[in-house]
Formats: C-alpha cells, sequence, structure tokens
C-alpha cells in the first residue's frame, strides 16, 4: 500500500496554493514559506496549469484573485489543516520558530486596547508579525473579509456569525473640550447635546456602534459637522472647538489629557461596548491560529485588557 506523507509534491502545491491565494502576493507567499520568488512562481505556473485558470491577476503592483480563486480558497483552508491532522503530520506551532503573519481588521480605538496581545505575541517568536487593517465598510460579506484575513475585532449585532471570544467592555461617553460651556458642571444637558455641533466616526454604510443604535432607537437626531474615519483622530479635533462626539471612555482615558479633552456621563441611559475577536470556522485547525486564539484568550481572561 502507498503510504502517502505531507511531503508528497502534490500536497505541497496545495500548501504553495494556499499561501498564494491568503496573501494574493508571490513574494509574499514565498517569505511566508521560506521558499524564494522563483520556487513560487514555479509553483504558481504549475497551479495555472492544473486549474486551466490564472489564479492570480496582476492588478498595477498587486494581485487579484480571480473568481475560480476565491471559490477555490476557502475549500483549501479547510482541507489542509485536516489532511495534515489525519496523516498524523500536523505540527505544533512555535512561536519562537515562526514566520507568520496575522492579518486583523479593526479600529484604531480597538489596536491601542490590544497592546498587550501584541506585546506578549511579540516577544514569544521573533517571526511573528500584525498586518492591522481597517474594518471594511461593508460587513455584510464579513465572511469574505474573514478569509482574506485571521480575525476581526468588532462588537456583535453587525451580522458577523462565527466563533468568537470577549476581548474587554467599554462604555461610551459624550467627548468635548475641557472649556466648552455646555459640559462645565460636569454633565450635558438632553438639549444641549441635541443642539451641540457633533463630530462622528464613520466605519462604513452598516457598521452602526450600540451608541449610535440606541440614538436611533430612542430618535435622537444629532447635527454631524464633522465626520472621520478614525476613533484616534477625534480628541484632538475636538479639542479647542465646540464640537462634541459619543466615543468610547477608554479613549478619552489614553488621550484626554494631551488634548485638553474630557468625558461625561451621555444624556440618555449609558451604552455598553463589547468588544469581540472574531474568526471564520476555516481557521479552526490551523496550529499558529489556535496558538494565538488561545493567548488572545488567556490574556482576556487574565483581565489584562482590563482598565
Amino acid at each position: 500500500m502507498h503510504h502517502v506523507a505531507i511531503s508528497d509534491p502534490d500536497l505541497n502545491l496545495l500548501v504553495a496554493l494556499r499561501a498564494l491565494l491568503e496573501e494574493a502576493n508571490v513574494t509574499r507567499a514565498g517569505e511566508r514559506l521560506g521558499m524564494g520568488q522563483s520556487t513560487m512562481s514555479s509553483a504558481l505556473a504549475r497551479l495555472r496549469t492544473v486549474f486551466h485558470d490564472e489564479l492570480l491577476v496582476r492588478i498595477g503592483r498587486d494581485y487579484e484573485l480571480t473568481p475560480l480563486a476565491r471559490q477555490i480558497l476557502p475549500q483549501v483552508q479547510l482541507t489542509l489543516p485536516l489532511v495534515a491532522q489525519a496523516l498524523g503530520q500536523e505540527e505544533p506551532f512555535d512561536p519562537a520558530l515562526a514566520n507568520r503573519r496575522f492579518g486583523i481588521l479593526l479600529t484604531d480605538y480597538a489596536a491601542i486596547e490590544l497592546r498587550p496581545v501584541f506585546a506578549i505575541a511579540i516577544a514569544a517568536g521573533g517571526g511573528l508579525g500584525f498586518d492591522l487593517r481597517r474594518l471594511p465598510a461593508d460587513p455584510t460579506d464579513a465572511g469574505r473579509d474573514l478569509l482574506a484575513n485571521d480575525f476581526i475585532v468588532a462588537v456583535p449585532g453587525i451580522g458577523i456569525e462565527v466563533p468568537g471570544v470577549e476581548l474587554f467592555r467599554d462604555e461610551y461617553v459624550v467627548i468635548a473640550d475641557r472649556d466648552n460651556p455646555v459640559v462645565s458642571g460636569g454633565s450635558i444637558s438632553f438639549e444641549d447635546f441635541i443642539d451641540a455641533p457633533h463630530i462622528r466616526c464613520d466605519f462604513g454604510r452598516a457598521h452602526m456602534t450600540p451608541a449610535e443604535r440606541r440614538m436611533r432607537e430612542l430618535d435622537i437626531r444629532v447635527n454631524v459637522r464633522v465626520a472621520t474615519s478614525t476613533l484616534l483622530s477625534i480628541p484632538t479635533i475636538v479639542a479647542g472647538t465646540e464640537l462634541i462626539g459619543v466615543v468610547p471612555r477608554r479613549l478619552i482615558e489614553r488621550v484626554g489629557a494631551s488634548t485638553a479633552t474630557v468625558a461625561i456621563p451621555t444624556p440618555f441611559p449609558a451604552v455598553e461596548l463589547i468588544e469581540r475577536l472574531w474568526w471564520h470556522p476555516v481557521h479552526e485547525h490551523d496550529p499558529a491560529h489556535s496558538w494565538f486564539r488561545a493567548t488572545v484568550h488567556g490574556i482576556a481572561q487574565a483581565g489584562a485588557l482590563s482598565r
């Protein structure tokens, strides 16, 4: 009986296929697998012959996956770890020897709060890295986004239905310049809140924050004079102006003192913010992925992400 080993050429070609499609870049795929660019180019040429499809199409300096490649990717991601497991060839993940970058979709605010995670992971292995990317404007395609990335950090209730773990909790507050007269007493009236010019962080048409959802439920309409794409920019913009906004409390705890902005309770019942780490089920059997999930869960459980 012929013994099939994970080192067989056809399985190696599948490993190359996964790296090429996940990275959508021949050079990065080669770096990830420790192979030269010429070797990866040869693998891509063979794969194109096997599938009778270009798989990767160059657009300017970048590559895009063809429709067939997008269809193949989740199947390869699901199958390869199971094949390795079935053959007893799955190697435990050793971060000290790893060469792996984790792609994470998240806000700049969440990235700051995850510093303990990044610090521990970076200390664990010289080959570990992170590509932090903005949340997609349309979360209805979270499945595809999570196939192209390892994780998404986001709140519940935006259409993500995949495995996840809670990271930390926060609450929404009103941010204002400390000399703004509408917050002089450490609070803001409902009328002043409605009348004031607002700043809002726009994450995309379908990424409504829990605070915005509550305001919509209460039919609270505000005058948004400034829209920005990053939470971290809000305190700097608010400073020295009459602008106010509704932001996570931790944001002001981090940068309020340096920007002369203050946190004031919202004039409606407090809204909790729960940040979760989500991932696609196809990653469940990936040893590197499992290691990172366990690391994050341990840090969160230990309270290292709490205030």
